[in-house]
């Protein structure tokens, strides 16, 4: 009998079971924080102000950035993944390792645009639940992305002046 993992890739090594895992995970967690919500009388947010979103998909952008690619919370992504490079500006870029579970958080943590739904959960959930303090966090995380550009920035510029 073929696996379902056979039968979705010519190589069989896709994760779906882990894939499958983290998805109820990432469900259960939602879930979970609906329930509490809704037993601590929590009321969510009539409209979210666009300023809001663009704020929080800055913060989102970048602290999934800072767990896929930051060097310092590469501790974090070593059980599940391995250095095969390093990046732009001091970014390390990882690859997943290994086979199962362990595959599939290793792709979770290689992948900003994977990690990014996580994080952007996560966010969405602390802002229902207190919307003030997770502007406060996002501005932080907002701060850094407008430093990291403008680090960019100077770079370019110095480099345009050597030229």
């Amino acid at each position: 009998m073929t696996s379902n993992a056979a039968r979705y890739d010519d190589q069989g090594d896709v994760p779906l079971a882990g894939y499958a895992g983290l998805a109820s995970v990432f469900l259960a967690g939602a879930g979970a924080f609906a329930a509490l919500a809704r037993y601590r009388g929590v009321r969510l947010p009539q409209e979210v102000p666009p300023w809001d979103v663009a704020l929080l998909g800055t913060a989102t952008y970048k602290a999934s950035r800072l767990l896929t690619r930051d060097r310092i919370t590469s501790f974090l992504r070593a059980p599940f993944t391995r250095r095969t490079d390093e990046g732009e500006a001091s970014e390390v870029v990882d690859e997943p390792r290994g086979s199962g579970v362990r595959r599939a958080v290793g792709d979770l943590l290689a992948c900003p645009f994977c990690t990014s739904a996580w994080v952007a959960g996560a966010l969405v959930c602390s802002y229902a639940a207190t919307p003030r303090l997770t502007r406060l966090v996002c501005a932080g995380f907002g701060a850094v992305t407008v430093a990291d550009w403008l680090q960019y920035a100077w770079t370019w510029t110095q480099q345009s002046a050597k030229d």
